[in-house]
């Protein structure tokens, strides 16, 4: 992820050092906007559960596979302020409600332990995004950003954390004289890993977790979307 990290900066220098912008107008731009967002997401789980009979790994079922996409929709809210006459900073926020789910079955001999479902959902990102306006109409820019997402899990574990990671895209931003804009972007966040252990709480059984076995998983989601949304 940090040779694409690098990449995506690598671009924007490029066209940054070889675009003409005798002709582009950052205050177009400039000022709030509302943005409603079409995304395909796609999501990566890297898990394994481990117990005292050993680790087990593998035993992994993504809601939501890398390669395929699931559609899902976003709202955006955000404002530019222009620099100069090619420049511009876009600091924003958008919340997403696309769901990903890691099933985790523990098979060690010995276990009791049963299933495990760890689901993400509802990412929250706080973003700013430096832009190059190309004409008066149209713009480049990349997008860093911090984000969270809510974490729920079933099964006879101890509570897990929310999860917290960082953004990076790289997008295009046309807007119309209206103040109608289109926004198309690519990008992906990487989250820290989360993990829990089993509780203990059932009576012994198929479906009690001991204690001494313990599950982890550390999410990767990328992203396409399509932006429509309203410059005021």
């Amino acid at each position: 992820m940090n040779k694409l990290k690098t990449m995506l900066c690598a671009i924007f220098t490029l066209l940054l050092v070889n675009t003409s912008t005798a002709y582009s107008d950052s205050s177009n731009f400039a000022g709030p906007y509302v943005g409603f967002q079409l995304l395909g997401l796609g999501a990566e789980f890297d898990g394994e559960s481990s117990s005292a009979a050993g680790n087990v790994s593998g035993a992994v079922t993504d809601q939501v596979p890398i390669g395929a996409t699931k559609a899902t929709v976003g709202i955006e809210l955000g404002y530019v302020i222009p620099i100069g006459d090619s420049f511009a900073l876009d600091f924003g926020g958008q919340i997403l409600s696309g769901e990903a789910k890691i099933d985790h079955t523990n098979t060690g001999d010995g276990s009791t332990a049963g299933n495990v479902s760890m689901t993400v959902d509802d990412h929250y990102t706080y973003y700013i995004a430096p832009t190059l306006a190309l004409s008066d109409t149209s713009s480049l820019y990349i997008k860093a950003g911090v984000t969270q997402a809510n974490v729920e899990s079933s099964g006879d574990v101890m509570p897990l954390p929310n999860l917290h990671g960082e953004m990076w895209a790289i997008g295009t931003r046309t807007v119309l004289p209206s103040g109608i804009f289109i926004r198309t972007e690519a990008g992906y966040t990487e989250y820290n890993g989360i993990g829990t252990r089993g509780a203990g709480g059932l009576i012994d059984g198929a479906n009690m977790i001991q204690t001494n076995t313990t599950f982890s998983a550390k999410p990767t989601i990328v992203h396409g979307n399509v932006s429509l949304g309203f410059r005021f």
